[in-house]
């Protein structure tokens, strides 16, 4: 009985020289630190130790930039500002002061190439396309000068009734060519695309008979106005009847016509669908 409780004695007696010895340690390390650590003030300085900012008065605390020009460090010639307002961006201040002044264009470093002077050709085989526009060798176009393009499939109204002035125009213009050759002033080398000139056919320009007789219309400014008007005012061509209508008078269409072209008997004329 007397052994049991021997042995715990002595085991709690052991515990308690451990803790012991654990806090003895603890203060002499704690000893020696605060020895070799001696305490640390945090200072305030005063208003008085502070030094003078160029004399703008300023808070505690504020921070306050400082130009480096006023205190005489940096010469201010040495770093210009560039005006970046829009009238004066990138611009010298020398030009905006001064009012400018217009300089002859600088000399073509190279010979200007001269477009080529059009020359009279005698074109075959003409097609017309519509009142106007001349078609050569399936992709050659000729659109006479002075004439507003026109259509085939243009509709025209005549006393509350709507006709295919287009076609009738176009099937006119066919007629009074018959597929003759035409005199017509060109690019010496030819031309691809559309070309707009002036054509004549036995000494008759085809945008002048078109125009007087009612078969297309005028481009602004064009010399032809006042007879493409005088046509207008006559009811000839598209701005008349339709000329396929029974009893329907017309003006001739051409009194220059020769005696080896027969007049044309516009109404006669059917479209040619």
């Amino acid at each position: 009985m007397k052994r049991p409780l021997t042995t715990i004695a002595g085991g709690l007696l052991g515990i308690f020289l451990t803790v012991a010895l654990l806090k003895g340690g603890a203060s002499v390390i704690q000893g020696q630190q605060s020895a070799a650590a001696p305490e640390f003030t945090l200072e305030t300085p005063e208003l008085s130790d502070v030094p003078d900012l160029g004399g703008v008065e300023t808070d505690v605390g504020e921070e306050v930039p400082v130009d480096p020009a006023e205190n005489g460090t940096v010469d201010p010639l040495s770093t210009p500002v560039r005006d970046i307002a829009p009238e004066q961006f990138g611009l010298p201040e020398e030009v905006t002061a001064k009012p400018l002044k217009r300089i002859e264009a600088r000399q073509s470093l190279s010979e200007p190439v001269a477009k080529p002077e059009p020359i009279a050709s005698v074109l075959r085989h003409p097609v017309a396309l519509s009142a106007g526009l001349i078609q050569f060798d399936g992709d050659r176009l000729l659109q006479l000068d002075g004439l507003v393009s026109q259509t085939a499939d243009r509709t025209c109204d005549a006393n509350g009734k709507r006709w295919p002035c287009g076609l009738v125009a176009r099937t006119a213009f066919r007629n009074f060519l018959r597929a003759r050759a035409l005199l017509c002033n060109v690019p010496k080398n030819g031309w691809q695309g559309t070309l707009t000139t002036t054509c004549t056919v036995n000494g008759i320009d085809l945008a002048v008979w078109l125009a007087k007789n009612g078969w297309a219309e005028a481009s602004a400014g064009s010399p032809l106005e006042t007879r493409v008007e005088a046509a207008r005012q006559s009811g000839l061509g598209i701005f008349g009847d339709d000329p396929r209508s029974v009893g329907a008078a017309h003006a001739p269409l051409d009194e220059a016509t020769t005696p080896e072209e027969p007049p044309i008997n516009t109404d006669m004329l059917q479209p040619d669908l």
